[in-house]
């Protein structure tokens, strides 16, 4: 039998995986009960991760492994890091605007949407990463443990599970929570981009902050093997553009009439 991977192990899967469910939905109702935000918000920007992340994106990262250059490009772990972080920036700022000025047009009166729309975007980010892989992970390890794996596939995921730390899986709750802080506040400024043509200069700034953000999480893992270092770099990026976006929306929120 392979080796077992420890129930306290198991536990935080759990713990990571529940967390994964709870903050996008302790948004959702934060934002609907005490700020009266619309859901369709939320569930656009569900759709849009979906389309722009997980079908646009990963599209034109298939047609960019076709190049010459994409072996070269993966060898250096800056240019690797910084054409992923463009992706990811372009794709979904994209969505978000695209969103923003076409479906979800008639919400923009209530300023609250804007971060109705970054809970479902950020929250089923959460949900896909880190609470169904926790799910499968847990139904791997127990049946590792039980004995019922194949011997290829046992070892696979011995390797894979047994060896970590437990509290290591806890580390994708605070990666999460960074994240979704950093997906609520690109929506203010590409909110506000969209809702007024003068401000337009706020969607490019998303793009490029939120490239920063992803650039230097891939880089830094590259150098440092400190989970929990990484991931404070990273919030600490996140509760930049918090403050950012807090500046704007204090600036920008009001009765203001929507433009077309």
């Amino acid at each position: 039998m392979e080796n077992a991977v420890s129930t306290l192990a198991i536990v935080c899967m759990g713990i990571a995986a529940i967390a994964a469910m709870i903050i996008p939905l302790g948004l959702y109702l934060y934002f609907r009960k005490r700020h009266h935000a619309d859901r369709l918000p939320f569930w656009i920007g569900c759709a849009v991760f979906l389309v722009f992340a997980m079908g646009l994106e990963q599209a034109a990262y298939l047609l960019v492994a076709k190049l010459d250059c994409w072996l070269f490009i993966q060898s250096d772990i800056w240019l690797y890091g910084m054409i992923g972080g463009l992706f990811a920036g372009i794709f979904e700022e994209t969505g978000r605007y695209v969103a923003f000025r076409t479906v979800l047009r008639r919400k923009r009166g209530n300023d609250y949407n804007a971060l109705m729309y970054g809970a479902g975007h950020g929250g089923i980010e959460a949900f896909l990463l880190v609470g169904v892989t926790m799910a499968a992970n847990i139904v791997y390890a127990l049946m590792l443990n039980a004995g019922t794996l194949d011997s290829a596939m046992g070892a696979a995921i011995s390797a894979a599970l047994s060896d970590v730390a437990p509290g290591m899986f806890l580390a994708s709750i605070v990666e999460r929570i960074g994240a979704v802080a950093l997906h609520l506040s690109l929506s203010v400024l590409v909110w506000f981009a969209a809702k007024n043509r003068k401000a337009l200069w706020l969607f490019p700034i998303a793009i490029l902050l939120h490239a920063l953000v992803d650039a230097v999480a891939v880089i830094l893992a590259s150098y440092v093997r400190n989970v929990w270092l990484i991931e404070g770099v990273i919030c600490l990026l996140s509760a930049g553009c918090v403050l950012l976006a807090v500046a704007v929306w204090k600036r920008r929120r009001g009765p203001d009439v929507v433009q077309a």
